[in-house]
């Protein structure tokens, strides 16, 4: 009975309290190595005595930025999105746990090198000390993060899982108990990921230095803007993904790297001829039969106000886990999706201190998602497509399931990075990719498609590849600004081969008689005397853009495997087959809707494509009658260089950006390095903070801020000045 009193006297706060004391005193003393310095745009500046040191104060910083974001990476990467949305996400969840596991995440922090593991630790610290600090902030789920959890990741990427063609309806199927050969594939959409890489060389530059230009695409917020400096050597500025311990895409004082996504064919399917005996299922390899592995899951997932299980039995055999069934054959899939490597590539790149030692970096091989433009200080520019490949017998179209019943169709280790396709120093003294074919990746100065395996490139080309070689050659005197002026052309080069396909049908198959005529000449005369180029008060953007999303799917195939046909070999078949039937319909369709929605077809782009943020929600809504502000861009499936992604919403009648440009930077490597970026909206996720928005109208207009790198241009413009906890 005393003990009970006694406990009752207690303070509250040591119920709550979530951490040890002993943890308490290690972040508090970590903290005083560690100085961050806001900048008048919001930016962290965090300086570490150790790079463990900066890890701690970056995880802290991107905390106080959008905690939010930053715990739902993790939850994702662990499974666990059916504990907040429900039985809906369950197969979700199975598809991660299946291909990345935490036990050997959890294994490989174990045997991390002791380097490794103080950044890991740092970074598991950083974050527990903000919620610490911040006992009002309630996590959805993880109200302790731990060392082990950036080993969930492979490079940083959004969404870098490689599946190859497998579906989570493919995965339901199998695992719900109720199988079908067919899975319905997903209709494209106007919606392009992915991002524009540039880099030019001296030759071509007015000052002498090289320079790069990084523009990922991705969905907005994904990755805020930071600088990270310790005394070990490390000083990287750029975008790093929530939760991340690295500068994803971004530079030192030596060099830069930029990541676009890649098509390289880095998972493979095998179809396995599985028998059951005695209730025990096996498959066949090499004449023999081996068992299939067995293994439970268990997914926690969100039921009106309580938390339920549902256990799968998955199965796995030497190839990896089961995800389909087709055709009455299990399909395992072969991948590379969690790796210590992984991290440890991400992490020394940052410090790389130029075009031989990042090269040394690319040998590790593990960066399984990526392209890379790069540029350094000495006036390198260099291309790699890919990096982590698997050599394959080439007879085989690794497009498609293979025999997994046959060692031949093993993979025999991995390419090395100079058997990869590659650039260095091309003579037209630019490159670029587009996520599109590394064949124009220097135009004319390209590698050459018939010098490789066909699984080691499969890309396409697409509008955006046209539209740079188009654009960055234009030039020989690049200068930052005329470096950020190309990267907005707006020039939607789809459109030069669709509009005038349209107006041709029009004008020969139509006749002045027919009612369609009469309906359609007003808008044909605009769209015929369009330029191409997307802007705020063009009308023609707007019906041709709500046209061609209504036109057929294949124009929109951005990805594509081996042997199939480009978005812009497509768009050009398309174009010169195409009937009345198929061009005229979707643009009465168009004219129709606008007319319904405004009272007249002459809506200028600016007035439907719309930026708006009014909440720092990860899923945003959109209202029709809250502001918002008119963009002149488009996205880049048509070919737009500053990509805009838009889209209508449930009760809005105008298109609102959900992703696209987001960290854009251009940096040049001469004695000192200069640089200017721009970001979405802002670096915080919290409305109330006036850098919730600070940049959106910047952004609308792609006005560029400049970059503080040097530390006594960060204190000069300095709001703020802290120790993490303070």
């Amino acid at each position: 009975m005393k003990k009970i009193i006694l406990l009752l006297l207690l303070p509250i706060s040591i119920f709550a309290q979530k951490f040890s004391q002993t943890e308490i005193k290690r972040f508090e003393q970590q903290a005083k190595n560690v100085n961050i310095i806001r900048d008048n745009w919001g930016i962290p500046h965090i300086y570490g005595k150790t790079d463990a040191d900066a890890v701690f104060g970056l995880l802290y910083a991107q905390c106080e930025d959008d905690f939010k974001r930053v715990e739902m990476n993790y939850i994702e990467k662990l499974g666990r999105i059916s504990e907040l949305k429900g039985e809906s996400e369950l197969y979700n969840d199975l598809q991660i746990r299946l291909l990345i596991d935490t036990l050997e995440a959890k294994a490989d922090y174990q045997k991390a090198a002791p380097w490794l593991k103080k950044l890991l630790n740092a970074y598991a610290d950083g974050i527990n000390f903000y919620l610490y600090k911040h006992p009002s902030v309630k996590p959805a789920l993880l109200s302790r993060f731990q060392a082990w959890y950036p080993l969930l990741w492979t490079d940083g990427s959004i969404g870098a899982i490689s599946t190859a063609d497998l579906s989570i309806a493919d995965l339901k199927n199998i695992y719900s108990g109720s199988l079908v050969s067919a899975v319905a594939v997903p209709k494209p959409t106007d919606h392009q990921t992915g991002s524009n890489g540039f880099a030019f060389s001296p030759k071509i530059t007015a000052s002498g230095n090289a320079i790069l230009y990084i523009n990922p695409h991705v969905t907005f917020y994904f990755r805020p803007e930071v600088q990270v400096v310790s005394n070990e050597g490390l000083n990287a500025y750029g975008a790093v993904t929530w939760g991340q311990i690295f500068v994803y895409q971004g530079f030192n004082p030596y060099c830069g790297w930029m990541h676009t996504s890649s098509n390289v064919d880095v998972a493979d399917v095998y179809a396995e001829k599985v028998i059951k005996k005695d209730d025990k299922y096996f498959y066949e390899y090499e004449g023999k039969l081996k068992p299939v592995t067995e293994k439970k899951i268990t997914i926690s997932y969100l039921a009106g106000n309580e938390v339920k299980q549902k256990t799968f039995t998955t199965y796995f055999t030497h190839h990896g886990p089961i995800m389909a069934k087709r055709d009455d054959k299990w399909l395992s899939l072969k991948s590379y999706n969690r790796s210590m490597v992984s991290l440890i590539q991400s992490w020394k790149r940052t410090k790389a201190k130029g075009f031989e030692e990042y090269k040394q970096i690319m040998s590790l091989r593990a960066n399984t998602s990526n392209n890379t433009v790069f540029a350094d200080n000495k006036g390198n520019i260099a291309y790699w497509h890919g990096n982590y490949i698997p050599k394959r017998d080439n007879q085989f179209n690794w497009a498609k399931p293979v025999d997994g019943s046959v060692a031949i169709t093993e993979w025999k280790g991995l390419h090395a990075v100079d058997e990869t396709v590659h650039l260095y120093n091309p003579t037209n003294g630019w490159l670029q990719n587009c996520n599109s074919t590394p064949f124009s990746v220097a135009g004319a100065n390209s590698p050459k498609r018939e010098n490789y395996p066909s699984y080691m490139a499969p890309d396409g080309e697409n509008f955006r590849g046209v539209n740079a070689v188009r654009v960055l050659d234009r030039e020989k005197k690049y200068t930052i600004d005329k470096v950020i002026t190309a990267g907005y052309d707006t020039y939607l080069a789809a459109f030069e081969v669709l509009i005038p396909a349209l107006v041709k049908t029009f004008e020969r198959d139509v006749k002045p008689t027919d009612s369609l005529y009469s309906a359609l000449k007003e808008p044909m005369a605009v769209l015929k005397n369009w330029d191409y180029h997307a802007a705020e008060n063009s009308v023609a953007t707007t019906l041709a853009v709500e046209w061609a999303q209504k036109l057929n799917p294949i124009i929109q195939k951005l990805y594509i495997d081996q042997g199939e046909t480009d978005q812009v070999e497509n768009t050009k078949r398309f174009a010169t087959n195409a009937s009345v039937a198929q061009l005229m319909p979707p643009l009465v369709a168009v004219l129709k809707e606008l007319n319904k929605k405004f009272g007249t077809w002459q809506i200028p782009w600016g007035e439907i494509n719309r930026y708006q943020r009014l909440t720092g929600d990860v899923q945003a809504k959109y209202n029709d009658n809250e502001p918002s502000f008119p963009v002149g861009f488009a996205s880049a499936l048509w070919g737009s260089l500053p990509s805009y992604n838009s889209r209508y919403y449930q009760g809005t009648n105008k298109r609102y950006g959900v992703g696209g440009n987001s960290f854009v930077c251009a940096v040049e490597f001469g004695k000192k390095i200069k640089a200017k970026s721009l970001l979405a909206g802002g670096e915080s996720g919290d409305p109330t903070s006036k850098h919730f928005n600070d940049q959106l109208l910047m952004y609308t207009k792609g006005k560029f801020k400049d970059v503080l790198f040097y530390k006594e241009d960060v204190l000069k413009n300095a709001e703020k000045k802290y120790h993490p906890g303070e």
